[in-house]
């Protein structure tokens, strides 16, 4: 198995990681800045399929017109040179000082009219490279002082920019869905929408017009400082028919946002997120949201990348296995147990109700019988350390 990724598998990386020089809070960058063109083609030999991009990752914040669409039209050259796609684009609403107490839910009306002037404008970047998906992450739509905002009005206010910005794609038919993504804190304090449960919620409260666009991005680093299960968040937004984008990476749980390498935690979590998607015929792409350590070298930079796409095509290797062993497949398929006039009552109505209730179950019966939970869980183990062939 030689684990090459195909066109198919649609693996992309964001602009900001392979260009991310190393700054952090205790120091500064330790390598060179990174060429947006020069990003494309190294992501390209990496063995992307695509790239992300935030609007400022390509063109510079405070540039021209003009300049904006010279550096466009060079990317479209790029990308036909090298056969690239976008996968997604956002919007940067966090770095520049203007943002410094939030974008849309700030308490100033002009920094938010602002915050959906430049939304659109990278919205309008995203379409012409043709990107699929337009992420909203509100990196500090948030607070540390509670004193500082209402939080119900802060709510109203991020419906009202989420709103805006899907009539906005929608009415100029820019081809794209919105994907919301949730974090729970940093660069904030506490950033609001803090899991996919949260923004699943707040979709439902949406303009009814505009829902049908606008879904989730969960990303396992998020939802792993928030001390979560990854693998159900991801599984409630599918169920949904809401996961529009998916950000893959690794992180210690309950930490600062890591964005580890594709694998580099919690292999067994990471190989049900794999199943998950594989499993599920999931036809997005397979981001990576990811960062080089601070000790790499420039060159580095690239292992992360290919080393991101092979942990994935290993664990779709798993999957496989997994899926074709016997004794699993045995254990699992024991596990459900059918009853085709109990599924029937299952589903409301009077009549069913009424039934339900006559209906005599023997809670003993039932608890008996031996599941198998703890020779199912040690034969997942030894397959994905390679003891099981």
């Amino acid at each position: 198995m030689t684990f090459e990724p195909r066109p198919e598998d649609r693996f992309t990386v964001g602009l900001w990681c392979t260009a991310f020089a190393g700054r952090e809070v205790f120091g500064g960058a330790v390598r060179p800045p990174l060429d947006p063109l020069v990003n494309i083609r190294g992501i390209a030999a990496a063995g992307c399929w695509g790239f992300n991009f935030h609007d400022d990752d390509l063109v510079p914040f405070g540039s021209s017109a003009a300049e904006a669409e010279r550096i466009l039209a060079e990317t479209r050259k790029v990308m036909a040179d090298e056969d690239m796609a976008v996968g997604m684009a956002t919007c940067n609403m966090f770095e520049q000082p203007v943002f410094r107490d939030g974008a849309l839910t700030s308490n100033d009306a002009r920094v938010r009219a602002y915050a959906r002037q430049k939304a659109m404008r990278a919205a309008d970047m995203g379409a012409e490279l043709g990107a699929e998906v337009f992420v909203m992450w509100g990196g500090r739509e948030g607070l540390e002082v509670e004193a500082s905002k209402d939080p119900v009005e802060a709510i109203k206010r991020y419906r009202e920019g989420v709103e805006f910005m899907a009539g906005y794609i929608a009415e100029n038919e820019l081809g794209m869905r919105i994907a919301m993504e949730p974090k729970p804190n940093e660069p904030r304090g506490d950033i609001f929408l803090p899991t996919a449960g949260h923004v699943l919620g707040f979709i439902a409260t949406l303009d009814p017009s505009v829902q049908p666009i606008v879904g989730v991005n969960p990303e396992i680093q998020h939802s792993r400082m928030a001390g979560l299960n990854t693998v159900h968040e991801l599984a409630q937004c599918l169920e949904a028919g809401k996961l529009f984008h998916t950000d893959l990476g690794a992180q210690k749980p309950s930490r600062y946002d890591q964005d580890f390498r594709f694998g580099a935690e919690d292999i067994k979590e990471t190989f049900f997120i794999v199943k998950l998607l594989e499993d599920h015929g999931w036809t997005g792409t397979r981001a990576f949201d990811v960062k080089p350590y601070r000790t790499d070298t420039a060159e580095e930079v690239w292992d992360l990348v290919r080393g991101c796409i092979r942990s994935y095509l290993v664990l779709r290797d798993k999957v496989r296995q997994w899926n074709e062993d016997a004794e699993i497949q045995e254990l699992v398929d024991g596990l459900d147990v059918g009853d085709d006039e109990l599924e029937t009552l299952s589903r409301w109505s009077p009549q069913n109700a009424r039934a339900l209730r006559e209906r005599t179950f023997d809670p003993t019966e039932l608890a008996a019988g031996v599941l198998g939970y703890q020779r199912l869980d040690q034969l997942t183990f030894e397959l994905l350390t390679g003891v099981r062939g």
